[in-house]
């Protein structure tokens, strides 16, 4: 039987390391490639056509959903989802019967989705595999479209992506966008652009203020008071009810050194 050709795309070389290492006593699987980012990994499947990739859905450039995009469902090889903690990219992946594992992996697990992905090559065809992966594309771009905030402005109305806000503050009746370097009001409830926007991306630090985690640089303990500095220069503090959730959110980058934790 030919050997099962792989890629590993990831942007963190200790988890491609590590997909690597579990490999190891899996003798009908041959990596013939790594990718760092979005663009690696296409180029990478364009050119040598795996059987399968390992493919990382937080990644530079282009993201997991974005390197499917670009491929397109139908040319893609059988997919196996690595993301660290997308409560969304789970529940995704459960619907639409794909595989995924999620960091830190674990070997039974990874077991698991190998003896999956063996079955599935035997009693699958491509077509269905690009249902499925197809599928989860729509379901993405539903899911992409509920967060899109429309904001009033002089000549009109302007869209924002949840991607593009740093941070929502409350003010009276209204809630404050800062994004794109400007400040946008909207007639909705801090409640309500919670319940909208991701859970994995945007925590509720204050019963006034929303934060987007990807902006945080640093958790400071002002004399007992905890304090989150964004990248623009802004602080935000964080409410002694609110601090449990948000070091739960900032337990993802525990191996990064984006955040400073005082």
């Amino acid at each position: 039987m030919s050997k099962i050709r792989a890629i590993i795309a990831d942007d963190e070389p200790l988890a491609r390391r590590v997909i690597r290492q579990m490999l190891v006593g899996h003798a009908d699987i041959s990596v013939i490639a790594e990718a760092r980012n979005g663009h690696e990994t296409v180029g990478a499947l364009r050119e040598l056509k795996p059987d399968l990739v390992f493919l990382d859905i937080q990644m530079p450039g282009l993201d997991g959903f974005e390197v499917l995009r670009t491929i397109g469902a139908k040319h893609m090889p059988v997919v196996i989802f690595v993301t660290a903690h997308d409560e969304f990219a789970v529940r995704a992946f459960d619907a639409h019967a794909l595989d995924y594992l999620v960091k830190p992996v674990r070997q039974a697990r990874f077991a698991e989705a190998l003896e999956r992905m063996r079955k599935r090559q035997r009693s699958e065809g491509a077509l269905e595999l690009s249902r499925k992966l197809s599928s989860l594309l729509e379901t993405r771009d539903k899911e992409r479209l509920k967060q899109r905030i429309v904001v009033p402005t002089l000549t009109g109305q302007q869209i924002i992506d949840a991607e593009e806000i740093d941070w929502i503050e409350a003010d009276n009746y209204y809630a404050a966008i800062h994004a794109r370097d400007r400040r946008h009001l909207v007639r909705e409830s801090l409640a309500s652009l919670a319940l909208r926007l991701d859970a994995t991306h945007f925590v509720r630090v204050h019963r006034s203020a929303i934060v987007n985690i990807d902006r945080v640089k640093e958790v400071r303990n002002n004399g007992g008071e905890i304090v989150l500095l964004l990248e623009h220069g802004i602080f935000v503090p964080v409410s002694r009810r609110r601090r449990s959730a948000m070091r739960r959110l900032l337990e993802r980058f525990k191996d990064s050194t984006k955040h400073c934790v005082a």
